[in-house]
């Protein structure tokens, strides 16, 4: 069976979403997609607005064939990290192509200056150390590293949607056998638009915002008909929707439990920032009220976000590395038809443990991932299913 691997978050799932799985079945030609999709913490450090197990039903209803979870040591990290882990999940489960989406640049030049990345990656790091400290941004420069290094080439790596793109570029291009890669150009609104402006395509961070700043549920579902799949919608009549606020006690808890020292081995703390993470706590009335007073030109709004995240999990630097030296399961959140045959096909190939059923005896593969839903349960006034224990993946039967 031909299969494509798509790498998400769907939070939530929307028609930018769709067009990119028609593209990718359409441009491959593939029986299976599989998609790796963050579990309840995501790349810009944020809870996502619902569960994985309801994007995953979002996924499935939409025409994906498999969902893996990207572990949230991969989950929340910048592009490199990111990227490696979830084109790691893909090559373990023997993708032959890798579909994503793109603002600018078709795959052919990805791959170029991937390549070009991983021949002289000494040259390049010894740059980007150069420049490590002239007050700009990671992506202004990689731009600039490029621009001096490989000055043919014309990708604009400012862009949200590019920097992945050739993130994903970059890791596959390491594998002795890479997958095929293939482009779709992001249609619509832009990443960060934060109003739903467009007929057909809106952001997802516009629909974050419609839903929870929405006093009438139903009402703001049925103003996102247009932009969002009708499966997508019902999923989320009856969803608990969750923001960092949610969190902001449990994140204040540790912050005032901890000693400077403590603070000082969780992943990421450097420079000092825990005295100014113990300070504006105090003076802090919410999570958004807390970032913009600790943030500055070197510690941007992401960055502290992810850096919450690690404190909320209290995840040690040494745990941390670990961690991100290669993923150890394949978890498999649901499949259609079509994936439990490719999952079947793959049994005995698959160069991960597969797990479709967390429990004691496979629970150390898992274990950061479990302490991870069981801090995103606490933010539910009801007592909720684990997000891992005893969870069978959802089996989708297509229409």
């Amino acid at each position: 069976m031909k299969s494509c691997g798509v790498i998400v978050e769907y939070n939530p799932f929307h028609n930018g979403h769709l067009y990119h799985l028609h593209q990718a079945k359409e441009q491959t030609k593939a029986d299976v997609l599989i998609a790796v999709m963050s579990g309840n913490f995501l790349q810009r450090g944020e809870p996502a607005i619902v569960d994985k197990w309801t994007r995953t039903q979002m996924a499935l209803s939409a025409g994906a064939d498999m969902v893996i979870e990207l572990p949230v040591a991969f989950s929340v990290q910048p592009a490199d990290y990111f990227a490696k882990g979830a084109v790691a999940l893909l090559h373990s489960l023997g993708c032959e192509h890798l579909c994503f989406g793109a603002e600018t640049g078709d795959a052919q030049e990805y791959q170029a200056v991937a390549e070009f990345f991983v021949k002289e990656s000494e040259q390049i790091e010894e740059r980007f150390k150069e420049l490590q400290n002239n007050g700009t941004t990671y992506a202004a420069q990689m731009q600039q590293v490029l621009s001096e290094l490989l000055p043919a080439q014309a990708l604009d790596q400012t862009t949200p949607n590019n920097i992945l793109g050739l993130a994903y570029a970059k890791e596959n291009a390491k594998y002795a056998h890479p997958m095929t890669l293939h482009t779709v150009k992001r249609e619509g609104s832009g990443y960060h638009d934060q109003e739903v402006s467009s007929k057909e395509f809106a952001s997802a961070t516009a629909i974050r915002r419609k839903l929870i700043d929405s006093p009438l549920r139903l009402e703001a579902l049925t103003e996102l008909a247009e932009v969002m799949p009708e499966n997508s919608r019902e999923a989320l009549k009856t969803a608990v929707f969750l923001s960092w606020e949610n969190f902001w006690p449990y994140l204040k808890y540790q912050l005032t439990i901890q000693s400077v020292a403590e603070l000082r081995t969780v992943y990421q703390m450097t420079e000092g920032i825990e005295y100014r993470l113990k300070e504006k706590v105090k003076e802090a009335e919410t999570f958004e009220h807390f970032i913009s007073l600790v943030k500055n030109k070197r510690y941007t709004w992401v960055r502290l976000q992810r850096l919450c995240v690690y404190l909320l999990l209290d995840v040690k630097a040494e745990e941390m590395m670990k961690e991100l030296q290669f993923p150890k399961a394949l978890h498999i959140l649901g499949f259609s038809h079509e994936g439990q045959q490719y999952l079947n096909q793959m049994k005995k190939k698959a160069s991960l443990p597969l797990l479709t059923n967390i429990q004691q005896k496979n629970a150390c593969l898992w274990k950061l991932d479990i302490k991870a839903g069981e801090v995103y349960n606490l933010a539910f006034s009801y007592p909720a299913d684990s997000q891992d224990y005893r969870r069978q993946p959802i089996r989708w039967k297509k229409d």
